[in-house]
């Protein structure tokens, strides 16, 4: 397996990661399995809160792996705060993790439950000097997950993004992304779940404190089948279907899960 060629089919999958990445078979990985009778209530726990600059949106790629948006994280634009978390964390992408149908796909697995698809927010911890100095630091990173399941209503929030698929569909693809507040997409509630893991792709680092949201978002069936109609392969090459790019849970070795309800 080459180094730049991870990913999800048997030759190359999460199975194999750790022969290039040795970090994948660490401590602390991600996803993981969530039992409620194992998680830990958490009364100290703040809530959290997000202030996204609409404006921040700059892009929307499919790079092989998944679909992905991306903002400017130059500054304190658009910024993750409070929950377990000590500073503002700049928000850099989102990216979405989904299966090849509705009854799986999202990475963490709640009680046995499988979810449709995973959308994480990435921010990092300007205090590292930059992203790849966040990367190296325990306190680097914060992922916000929320999972989608699939139901009657389409989720409106979820358009813009779907809308813009067959402009990407294919690997290597990007298109300009504009005005987009991703404060849209979090559900009504606010309860989470946290823990400290890694990055569910390689190399895997072990730099993130995860804020898992209790309730997902909703979207239709016709919402979820636009997500499946990107490809993994190159605008020329012959067609392969871009689903199942989720990772399975990981060993938890001893880990506290927080949650901020009871």
């Amino acid at each position: 397996m080459a180094q730049s060629v991870w990913g999800y089919d048997s030759d190359n999958g999460p199975d194999r990661w750790h022969e290039n990445y040795p970090m994948a078979k660490g401590d602390k990985q991600s996803p993981i399995e969530i039992n409620s009778k194992d998680v830990r209530h958490d009364s100290s726990l703040a809530p959290w809160h997000a202030s996204y600059d609409p404006g921040a949106a700059k892009t929307i790629l499919n790079n092989g792996r998944t679909c992905r948006v991306v903002f400017d994280d130059s500054f304190d634009r658009s910024v993750l705060r409070g929950g377990p978390l000590t500073g503002a964390y700049r928000l850099r992408q989102l990216h979405l993790h989904w299966g090849s149908a509705d009854d799986h796909g999202s990475e963490h697995v709640i009680d046995g439950v499988k979810y449709a698809a995973e959308l994480h927010m990435v921010h990092w911890n300007p205090k590292h000097g930059n992203f790849v100095g966040a990367l190296k630091q325990p306190d680097g990173v914060a992922v916000v997950g929320i999972f989608l399941k699939v139901g009657k209503t389409p989720k409106p929030e979820m358009k813009r993004i779907l809308e813009e698929i067959d402009n990407i569909k294919t690997k290597g693809k990007e298109a300009p992304f504009q005005h987009f507040d991703p404060s849209i997409l979090f559900p009504k509630s606010r309860d989470y779940w946290t823990y400290h893991g890694s990055f569910t792709t390689p190399p895997c680092e072990e730099c993130i404190t995860w804020i898992l949201l209790r309730e997902p978002i909703e979207v239709s069936a016709d919402q979820m089948a636009k997500l499946r109609s990107l490809s993994k392969n190159g605008e020329n090459e012959p067609v392969n279907p871009l689903v199942d790019n989720w990772r399975p849970p990981q060993p938890v070795k001893g880990r506290i899960v927080r949650a901020s309800f009871k």
